[in-house]
């Protein structure tokens, strides 16, 4: 509404002295909402000029028909150079998505005016979303250069390092940002998150509390909160920040998800499964919240349950599925199916040659159910070349089968290997 008002305001203003009762009348229809009956009249004139083509323009965009509204700004320009009709124009193509020739118009209109701050501001941001970034990182250079003042040319700029991986200039321009403007909230926010990625505890807590004395309600700064204390394994410190998160937004997949996994390192498993299956319903094709499914059910001593899970799970994930395959081996172990449990804790370590528990249940499996040791004795070897005190439990226990199997297979006078 508050659009429709401005444009209708700016309609008026353009009666400049040329106006005629022609264009009092024409005026007067579109104030009253008679768009159409205003374009005809503007069609029928005799002789078109930039005032008409620019008034129907103004009409076009009022109901939001930009390829309309773009043809008759660009008839206007034909009768002669205007900036307010060359800036709406730029501003016209960027909704139409046709970034190249708005800039075209933004440097153009810059070089007739170089001092004009506000012109080289639309210009860089539209480099940058253009992935123009030489350019429009010294664009920006140079804006902070005219208006040392400005927080957002600096803030922009860290933008740009963000976007190029240079960690430290990227920082260095948040904190500039921050500098000349305290309450810049964009700038406070990324601060936290950088600080957070680097791990830095104190910088993180910093930047999060003097963001939140701002804004207490900020959605990014409380997610980076949550995630600090979580990696700290405040589990019951998270809770009252993302029960106020999810009453903001509700049926987010973060704050279900987050809450899902709160509830289960506090071993909630109740409230943790009406999370995850919360967060089902929002994404489906998240293949951990399965995974988590699947882990509650274990706990909960439900096999069948934890198999369905962990199975959706598998067909679901596009990364590496070795935690789900474990789990699969590990609930076919309890169901005292040990041929099935060892084919997923198999499948498991083909998944992630790293999965360390997985090779010790290979060869573990392989040793209770094989007469002949000669594979668990393999297995048991590999597992200790290659993770030997990875786990002291897992590797005591396979360094004394190892020395167990040796002397059975020499006392009896068989090779073993």
């Amino acid at each position: 509404m508050k659009k429709r008002i401005l444009i209708v305001v700016l309609f008026v203003i353009v009666k400049v002295g040329a106006q005629t009762p022609t264009f009092s009348r024409i005026d007067s229809l579109f104030e009253n909402g008679r768009y159409q009956l205003a374009l005809e009249r503007l069609k029928a004139l005799e002789s078109p000029s930039f005032l008409s083509n620019y008034k129907m323009a103004v009409i076009y965009e009022s109901i939001d028909n930009y390829k309309q509204t773009a043809y008759f700004l660009e008839q206007a320009l034909t009768f002669k150079e205007d900036k307010k009709a060359s800036l709406k124009l730029a501003k016209v193509y960027q909704k139409l998505r046709k970034s190249n020739l708005s800039i075209a118009i933004y440097e153009n209109l810059l070089a007739k005016d170089s001092l004009n701050l506000i012109l080289e501001y639309q210009l860089g941001k539209l480099y940058f979303n253009t992935k123009k970034i030489n350019k429009a990182t010294l664009i920006f250079k140079d804006l902070i250069k005219k208006d040392t003042l400005n927080a957002s040319y600096s803030y922009n700029l860290g933008l740009l390092y963000s976007y190029l991986s240079d960690r430290d200039r990227m920082i260095n321009s948040f904190i500039a940002a921050f500098k000349k403007d305290s309450t810049h909230i964009k700038a406070i926010s990324k601060l936290a998150l950088s600080f957070f990625k680097l791990r830095e505890k104190d910088s993180t807590y910093l930047f999060i509390d003097k963001g939140l004395a701002l804004v207490p309600s900020h959605i990014s700064l409380n997610r980076i909160k949550v995630n600090q204390l979580y990696r700290e394994n405040k589990y019951e410190e998270t809770i009252p920040i993302l029960l106020k998160l999810d009453s903001i937004e509700k049926m987010d997949a973060y704050n279900n998800t987050m809450l899902g996994k709160v509830y289960y390192n506090l071993e909630d498993y109740q409230n943790a499964e009406i999370r995850f299956k919360k967060v089902v319903e929002i994404d489906s094709e998240d293949f951990k919240t399965f995974t988590y499914l699947g882990h509650i059910a274990m706990k909960q001593k439900n096999y069948k349950s934890a198999m369905f899970n962990y199975y959706r799970a598998t067909i679901i994930g596009q990364e590496k599925r070795d935690e789900e395959y474990y789990g699969l081996g590990t609930a076919y172990s309890e169901m005292k199916t040990p041929k099935m449990a060892l084919k997923f804790y198999e499948k498991a370590f083909e998944e992630n040659a790293r999965n360390y528990n997985a090779k010790f249940q290979v060869a573990k499996i392989t040793d209770d159910l094989y007469k002949d040791k000669k594979m668990a004795y393999k297995h048991y070897n590999s597992y200790i070349k290659r993770f030997l005190n990875r786990n002291k439990v897992e590797s005591d226990y396979v360094l004394k089968r190892i020395s167990e199997i040796k002397k059975d297979y020499f006392m009896r006078g068989e090779k073993l290997e």
